[in-house]
């Protein structure tokens, strides 16, 4: 298991996918609000003057020397629904990062958000 202190000291290494793929860098770990545990991660991907930021799960994620990867295919991960590098994800829009992955979303009872940035 990743744990969120781990994680957060591999913020802009390579993020890559099953293959070893480079997807992008890694911007920010999201941890999942009931559990604190991280859940997903953003990763900068697209060129210098378009660039967007993707989620992808950390469930089965391994580290290593100087890169983060991730159980999913690199063309997978571009898909997920994105944000801009300077934009937050709308609470409205956090049930589709789960859907894009198959994974199922849990708001919190009240409907707070399953996601939270660390």
């Amino acid at each position: 298991m990743i744990h969120s202190a781990d994680i957060r000291e591999w913020r802009t290494h390579d993020v890559v996918d099953v293959g070893g793929h480079k997807i992008g860098l890694l911007e920010a770990v999201y941890v999942d609000t009931s559990s604190d545990e991280p859940s997903m991660a953003t990763v900068q991907v697209g060129l210098p003057t378009r660039r967007q930021l993707v989620f992808v799960p950390l469930a089965g994620a391994i580290v290593g020397p100087d890169y983060v990867k991730v159980d999913y295919d690199k063309s997978h991960v571009k898909k997920c629904p994105a944000i801009g590098t300077d934009d937050v994800l709308p609470a409205e829009d956090e049930a589709a990062v789960f859907a894009h992955y198959g994974l199922p979303y849990q708001p919190g009872a009240n409907g707070e958000r399953q996601l939270a940035r660390r």
